[in-house]
């Protein structure tokens, strides 16, 4: 998915943190397999945490990341859901759907804290796992 202006885009596992964001959804399909939808999102959160670890996938949780006004750091720090491999904000939700707002949401996120790949991961739906991936080509180091 890509909008007119092409700032973003969803890309395939085979680019930059591809093999992070493969395993980080193998955790997330595992988890809402064992699970079902239709949970509270902390009830995710501690799961995902536990697969994760299960898995020897590298991760923080709830840690504070740095906020970026154009070339200052802000006092004020943003707390992702997960940071996957010290590079993948992940944002967890347990919606009906994901909407705009919620890729929006992800989307500057990634901005401010200049971090190249974003998941959006939700488990509400009953039947299946819902995810997007995203990137900031910008940010993607040399």
């Amino acid at each position: 998915m890509a909008n007119g202006a092409n700032n973003y885009t969803m890309i395939n596992n085979t680019e930059y943190m591809g093999d992070e964001g493969y395993a980080l959804i193998g955790a997330a399909f595992e988890t809402h397999r064992e699970l079902g939808g239709g949970l509270s999102e902390e009830i995710y959160q501690e799961s995902m945490e536990l697969e994760l670890g299960f898995r020897n996938i590298a991760f923080s949780s709830k840690d504070e990341l740095r906020v970026y006004y154009k070339v200052l750091v802000l006092k004020k720090k943003y707390v992702p859901d997960l940071l996957v491999s010290a590079e993948i904000v992940t944002e967890l939700k347990a919606v009906k759907a994901l909407n705009p707002d919620h890729e929006r949401q992800l989307l500057n996120y990634m901005r401010i804290t200049r971090k190249a790949v974003g998941y959006l991961v939700n488990f509400g739906p009953i039947e299946k796992l819902e995810w997007k991936r995203y990137m900031l080509k910008e940010f993607i180091p040399l």
